[in-house]
């Protein structure tokens, strides 16, 4: 198991699966849902690009066309067909781009028959998670506590403030469920290369899917301004083979299904 952490983290040296100084853009994805809003970003900016150079062109020629010196456009102040024209264009253009972006968010909430369910908690100033469809000694579920690990407890190559002492183990190429909750403020379980950003709520238990594409380690942390140490309570998955999944559930836990 040891020997496949450090292949994973070369992987994840290899992707940009966390952020990195001066870092420009998205991370590598690592889910369909990540591949999605980035087609989207991608998509969106080309219009917005073309809307741009267009705007920038009509505002040049406006004033060259209609400059106080120009006697022969004074007594222009409206155009009833290129107001209909700019008002028509960008309804067709924002429909266009709500068909592609309609589709994502269905895909987003969409929860396609999972084989595991993750339960997951925001503390101050800390995640607690619990594997429920597992039990030990068929009673209580799988629980633990994730807390950052401290700097001088890091080891050489390890990842300052994203580092944590119990990471997640989760299978790749299989459908899992993410319930998310709060014990104490609200919080946000976000894991930028998974696409995945669900706000913890007190007394609310909030919902996605998670579908991991390949193996590694990926990074996250709270995203929504919690308290004095909001910056210091970090998100580590570790993406497997479900061979080695299963070997980690053995070496960990005697559990009966």
């Amino acid at each position: 198991m040891i020997t496949n952490l450090l292949i994973k983290n070369i992987l994840t040296e290899a992707n940009c699966d966390y952020a990195r100084p001066w870092q420009y853009g998205f991370q590598d994805p690592a889910s369909p849902i990540m591949e999605g809003i980035i087609d989207l970003h991608h998509d969106i900016m080309f219009f917005l690009t073309l809307i741009c150079i267009f705007v920038l062109y009509m505002l040049v020629r406006t004033m060259m066309i209609f400059h106080p010196t120009n006697k022969n456009y004074a007594k222009y102040v409206h155009g009833t067909l290129i107001e209909i024209v700019w008002t028509i264009t960008p309804s067709f253009v924002l429909a266009i781009i709500a068909i592609p972006s309609f589709a994502l968010l269905y895909s987003i909430d969409e929860i396609i028959d999972p084989a595991l369910t993750l339960k997951v908690v925001g503390h101050q100033w800390y995640w607690s998670y619990e594997y429920s469809d597992y039990k030990i000694n068929g009673n209580d579920s799988i629980a633990f506590d994730s807390y950052m690990t401290p700097d001088d407890e890091l080891k050489p190559g390890e990842l300052r403030l994203l580092e944590v002492d119990n990471p997640i183990f989760l299978p790749i190429n299989t459908h899992i469920r993410v319930l998310i909750t709060s014990d104490d403020v609200l919080h946000s379980w976000a894991i930028p290369s998974l696409g995945v950003k669900l706000d913890a709520c007190p007394g609310r238990l909030n919902q996605t899917a998670l579908f991991l594409n390949r193996a590694g380690t990926f990074y996250g942390q709270c995203s929504e301004l919690c308290g004095i140490n909001h910056g210091f309570m970090p998100i580590c998955i570790q993406g497997i083979t479900i061979g080695e999944y299963g070997q980690w559930l053995t070496s960990h836990y005697s559990e009966e299904f």
